[in-house]
């Protein structure tokens, strides 16, 4: 395959990771509707949404052992077809204990097509196109929710929820069957890993040990533990006359940095070393917040020093990891690692917020984003130091 031929395919693979992203987005942008729906839900409900991130908490990294032994190109194709069968199921609306299950197996579609679909675009990417790519990888979920936001929920609105969750498996099935035919020829080079629960607990244990496996993973949770609670909770503190026009554009600048100015980066610097500029400057923008709370263009500034932090992440997986079973625990432990940070960051955030009020929000990020900059650096110096034993 040609170096431009290679394109499409990574395309589509980040299409398939837009499909795992909707599988939180699409219940996200109609969790009012579904009291309508399952009127006795109660909290319940709010499991609906949430139980992903559970179960990527549990079993990211055993996702990603499942995934090597399996095989990618197979462990991608049965997550599509598993995802696009269980949404067609929930397409029915049954009972919420059933579709409260539904969502769990819906969570182990969604954890390996996070963990295999990287992995093979560093596999089929070359050296050049490989920052590219991975950060256009990166993107998938704030581009998931965008689209679901603009087209998905009016599409629930005005053809009903059902339609929402058929739409949603024809896509899975149509990216199943593209990618059935484009991944063929794809040679797998490592033989399986062996699966077992000694093995499980040896891996994670090899995976946190590990100052190159582990360090993606490592700076993703305290990413994770801020972007989402910062665009929950800051609304109510912005100028209602620009709530909506910041609110809107932030995960945009996110993603519009991390295409440009952090492609450029990743071009001339390690990794490592552009994610750990992202976290310092993400940092200094929080203070910027702390002297002048809510400022619009603050916002905006840190939306886009993040933007460095999240597609240099997932640059960072081939640069540190030369093996494929490496690269995918490391995205294993990222998926762990993100879900973990995504299931506290709000909730603890907005506790603090009841607590303490505004200043709480930027002495709480700035903490996590200088705490991602330490970790980082302690874990550089741990790699120097074992590259000169």
């Amino acid at each position: 395959m040609s170096k431009s031929g290679q394109w499409p395919l990574i395309l589509a693979l980040w299409g398939a990771g837009l499909g795992a992203a909707m599988q939180y987005a699409k219940l996200s942008v109609i969790y009012d509707l579904l009291g309508d729906v399952y009127p006795q839900g109660g909290v319940a409900l709010g499991w609906l949404v949430s139980i992903i991130g559970g179960i990527g908490i549990a079993l990211g990294v055993v996702a990603a052992m499942l995934v090597a032994r399996v095989r990618y190109r197979r462990a991608l194709l049965g997550a599509l077809w598993l995802g696009a069968v269980i949404s067609l199921g929930q397409a029915l609306l049954p009972p919420l204990p059933v579709m409260l299950a539904l969502r769990v197996l819906e969570g182990i579609s969604h954890l390996a097509l996070v963990v295999a679909a990287p992995t093979l675009i560093a596999q089929i990417a070359t050296d050049q196109q490989r920052g590219l790519a991975l950060t256009l990888w990166s993107t998938f979920f704030a581009v998931a929710f965008a689209v679901m936001a603009w087209l998905g929920r009016p599409f629930a609105l005005s053809a009903g929820i059902p339609a929402l969750f058929a739409l949603h498996a024809l896509y899975m099935g149509g990216f199943a069957l593209y990618l059935s035919a484009r991944l063929r020829g794809l040679v797998d080079v490592e033989a399986p890993p062996a699966f077992s629960i000694v093995q499980i607990i040896k891996t994670h244990r090899g995976i946190y040990r590990s100052a190159r496996v582990a360090a993606p993973a490592a700076g993703w949770l305290f990413y994770t533990f801020c972007f989402v609670s910062i665009l929950t909770v800051l609304p109510p503190y912005l100028d209602p006359s620009v709530r909506g026009a910041v609110m809107g554009a932030m995960p945009l600048v996110s993603i519009a940095i991390s295409m440009t100015l952090g492609v450029f980066l990743l071009r001339r610097l390690a990794a490592v070393y552009v994610v750990m500029w992202g976290f310092g400057l993400s940092a200094l923008c929080v203070l910027w917040l702390w002297i002048v709370p809510a400022a619009p263009l603050a916002c905006l500034a840190l939306a886009g020093a993040m933007g460095l932090i999240q597609g240099s992440s997932f640059a960072a997986v081939p640069q540190l990891n030369d093996s494929a079973s490496a690269r995918t625990e490391a995205n294993g432990a990222m998926a762990q690692m993100g879900n973990l940070g995504n299931t506290l960051g709000t909730p603890v955030m907005a506790m603090a917020l009841a607590g303490w009020g505004y200043l709480s929000l930027p002495v709480l990020a700035g903490t996590a984003f200088v705490l991602g900059l330490v970790v980082h650096g302690f874990l550089a110096a741990q790699r120097r130091k074992l590259q000169c034993l």
